[in-house]
């Protein structure tokens, strides 16, 4: 029979190894628990090594995807769902997982854990990686002892940003590539084709028209001083993304953001989509009510729309029910407020806020749906200028010469 060298945890506190021969390792971590231990760790003696090993230290790892972070929450959950101790689903990730991050920070969790800090606790110490109202969901399940339930809300949540941004980013495809694609022409036409006509239009012996002029001078000032051009375009991609961190800059743009019929819409409710979703899953976790204002409102992108729930959760602070405070956010949607305040006066807020959820969303897929149906005319149309411009800068000199 083979021999298991095993590590466990005596009391959930004191750390303990030995060996025990078992038929299997399902076998011998039955064993170790029928000796009232909690296994973290079973190996065959006669292997010289695990079959995974850890490929990065925790200080290496700086973040993880939303990917992976849902792969890691789905593993947790269906783990600690099923009875399986904390320990015991961590060490299951750490060897099993197809990332080498997650496989690293989980074995930084389990020695942790096993040092005697909760899961709350250490993840912390990582709020860089997971974010505020990951780690305050946690803390609550941890609180209500119901991590489990609390796990498989988070679970949804992140499905459900997954899905909005993809939705958003779906949505702006589309018109980023046309763009794209309308640039790479512009640049062609000026660069290459312009310069190639520039000795036809000098044999004409007129002036050319100045949209001609202006053509031919862009496409030649970029075919020379390309390193400068290449230079002032790297400068803008490292300086707009700079800029938009400032607070004053970032206000002024995200307050034109939404003043832009149909994007507006659709910036505004992805991101009431993201809010009601975390203040509907931390309200079910049993956080109060100010709490969740707090942690909803961390993930709100637009910092008009930040600062306005923001401002919202202090008077809810002060004691205003909360349907009152959005109420005075104008931006806030009046079928939201309507539901919120109704739930409220019933005592039933959660199912008020489940079900805000399910309006924002629709609400959010015809806001979708509207811009990509808008978007198609607007950018033909934008082509068609484009394509007018540059060939009537490119024939109108030799119309020019035809009528003299």
């Amino acid at each position: 029979m083979p021999t298991y060298v095993y590590t466990a945890l005596k009391d959930n506190s004191v750390s303990v190894s030995g060996r025990i021969e078992a038929a299997d390792a399902s076998e011998a971590r039955k064993k170790i628990r029928e000796m009232n231990l909690i296994p973290t760790s079973v190996l065959d003696s006669e292997a010289s090594a695990p079959k995974k090993t850890i490929g990065l230290g925790m200080g290496k790892v700086t973040s993880l995807s939303l990917k992976e972070k849902i792969d890691f929450t789905q593993t947790l959950e269906i783990l600690t769902s099923t009875g399986i101790p904390i320990i015991e689903a961590l060490l299951f990730i750490e060897q099993n997982s197809d990332s080498s991050r997650v496989r690293s920070i989980t074995h930084e969790f389990r020695k942790q854990i096993i040092g005697g800090t909760t899961l709350g606790e250490t993840l912390e110490k990582y709020r860089q990686i997971f974010g505020r109202v990951y780690i305050g969901l946690v803390k609550a399940g941890e609180d209500s002892g119901e991590l489990d339930k609390t796990l498989g809300r988070m679970l949804e949540l992140l499905k459900k940003q997954d899905a909005t941004k993809g939705k958003v980013i779906g949505a702006l495809i589309y018109p980023g590539v046309v763009v794209l694609l309308a640039i790479v022409a512009v640049l062609v036409m000026l660069i290459v084709v312009f310069p190639a006509f520039e000795e036809m239009f000098n044999n004409l012996g007129k002036e050319l028209p100045p949209i001609t002029r202006a053509c031919m001078d862009a496409g030649t000032f970029m075919k020379e001083q390309w390193v400068v051009c290449v230079f002032v375009v790297a400068v803008l991609a490292f300086t707009l993304p700079w800029l938009y961190q400032n607070p004053l800059v970032r206000r002024q743009i995200d307050k034109f953001v939404l003043k832009i019929p149909f994007l507006s819409k659709m910036l505004k409710y992805s991101n009431f989509s993201n809010f009601i979703a975390v203040l509907q899953v931390s309200y079910e976790a049993g956080i109060p009510i100010v709490d969740c204002l707090f942690l909803a409102n961390l993930t709100m992108d637009n910092y008009l729309l930040k600062m306005t729930i923001l401002d919202a959760a202090q008077k809810v602070q002060q004691g205003i029910h909360l349907s009152t405070a959005l109420k005075n956010v104008h931006q806030v949607p009046t079928m939201m407020t309507f539901m919120i305040a109704t739930g409220e006066q019933s005592g039933r807020l959660g199912d008020a806020l489940y079900h805000c959820v399910s309006y924002i969303d629709k609400e959010l897929d015809a806001a979708i749906d509207a811009f990509t149906k808008l978007i198609e005319p607007a950018l033909m149309v934008g082509i068609g200028v484009i394509v007018g411009v540059l060939g009537l800068a490119l024939y109108l000199p030799l119309f020019q010469a035809y009528q003299t």
